[in-house]
């Protein structure tokens, strides 16, 4: 899912693209033959398939995804993969234990180390068992997706992970913003490839 965003310099203002171009859209110098003062170099790609990541806080948007549909205003859906990556989310239908599609463009919250697999999984079944987590007590507003993750969390006893998991609000700084801003970025720069052929970036005062 990872369009391929490349970057490079030639001369003087940074330069986005999807694929390299024949000629600098600067200059038009033939890059086949030109010096790079910055090597082209794919854009790292913000968003995981959750399945790959076991024992990890995963988000996405309620309705679409990252790339296409995301804007900051819109709700966001965190759940949370099992050792084998299994995603585990709570919502309107209940409690879901699933390895579908759903969740091939998301971001990596945090992520357990290997030694805590075993802990996080049976942690995870205890407060799945709690009938709190049945589709009829899901509340949009008082106990929802994020509930569930915070609750978990809160009994994994996770170091400054689970400490922040006390406050929706102070998770959310910590933890949910500085993520959504990072890949905000990749994001407003892909659709602006899609507008045209190129992106180029202009230092300040340039």
């Amino acid at each position: 899912m990872d369009p391929g965003i490349v970057c490079f310099q030639h001369c003087g203002p940074k330069v986005f693209c999807i694929s390299l171009p024949e000629y600098c859209p600067v200059c038009t110098a033939d890059l086949s033959v030109a010096n790079f003062s910055l090597m082209p170099f794919r854009v790292p790609y913000p968003f995981i398939r959750a399945s790959q990541h076991p024992c990890a806080v995963i988000i996405k948007p309620t309705v679409g995804d990252f790339l296409h549909d995301y804007y900051n205003s819109m709700d966001l859906h965190i759940g949370v993969t099992t050792s084998t990556g299994t995603i585990v989310e709570f919502d309107r239908h209940g409690l879901r234990r699933h390895m579908n599609d759903q969740w091939d463009q998301c971001l990596l919250v945090d992520q357990a180390a290997m030694p805590w697999r075993e802990h996080w999984d049976k942690t995870l079944l205890q407060v799945s068992k709690q009938k709190c987590w049945l589709s009829k007590n899901y509340n949009e507003e008082q106990n929802n997706c994020y509930s569930f993750v915070l609750t978990f969390l809160e009994n994994l006893n996770y170091g400054n992970l689970s400490v922040a998991a006390s406050s929706k609000t102070v998770f959310c700084e910590n933890y949910i913003v500085p993520r959504t801003t990072s890949a905000g970025k990749y994001i407003s720069l892909y659709r602006k490839l899609q507008d045209g052929r190129y992106c180029i970036h202009k230092s300040a005062g340039k």
